[in-house]
């Protein structure tokens, strides 16, 4: 494969969760990366969610670079199938390696990993920082509550709705992955 069209860095849970939807979310990413000639930037890991998009990315023609830091590598997290896996020192190096390397960023479901990471790119968009588009994945409503307190910060005056409408939200990734890319500057000449 000649260098990706695209590079998205997606955010996820090392565990699959208790709805099958959540997995099967994962690899329609890994499969939509692969069908545009995409790279797939995520945490290295081989577990639950992020080992299933990236392995559908790499059955789909996609790359994969995979950014961990060495102490989960120790502990045999790692996913050597990488195209490219780097290993780092601390988490920190791992997100600005992250950002660095993507045009896009997209979180799926998640724990506070997940949640401490997608916000914090958003937070950067949000400060001009980074002018590169941010999603959510709101399989089966997932993030519900969480856009539900985003709504409620807005109502009491401590978000504003042009940092609301910064943020991405579909539940069909498809959909969601085509308007980001579009929104990345990187158009779709499939």
């Amino acid at each position: 494969m000649t260098s990706p069209k695209f590079s998205l860095a997606v955010y996820c849970g090392s565990r699959t969760g208790t709805q099958p939807a959540f997995a099967y979310a994962a690899a329609e990413v890994g499969r939509w990366l692969g069908a545009h000639d995409g790279q797939l930037v995520y945490g290295g890991g081989k577990n639950g969610l992020m080992g299933v998009v990236a392995q559908a990315t790499l059955e789909s023609g996609g790359r994969v670079v995979g950014v961990i830091p060495k102490d989960m590598v120790e502990r045999e997290w790692a996913n050597h199938d990488c195209t490219e896996l780097h290993i780092v020192e601390t988490m920190a190096q791992r997100k600005a390696m992250m950002i660095a390397r993507a045009d896009a960023y997209l979180a799926l479901p998640g724990g506070i990993g997940t949640l401490e990471e997608i916000l914090e790119v958003w937070t950067l968009h949000t400060l001009g920082y980074l002018d590169k588009p941010v999603g959510l994945l709101n399989t089966n409503g997932f993030y519900d509550p969480l856009l539900g307190f985003f709504q409620s910060a807005t109502d009491h005056e401590l978000l504003s709705t042009w940092q609301t409408d910064m943020l991405m939200v579909q539940s069909e990734p498809e959909s969601l992955l085509d308007t980001i890319m579009a929104r990345s500057g990187r158009a779709n000449t499939n």
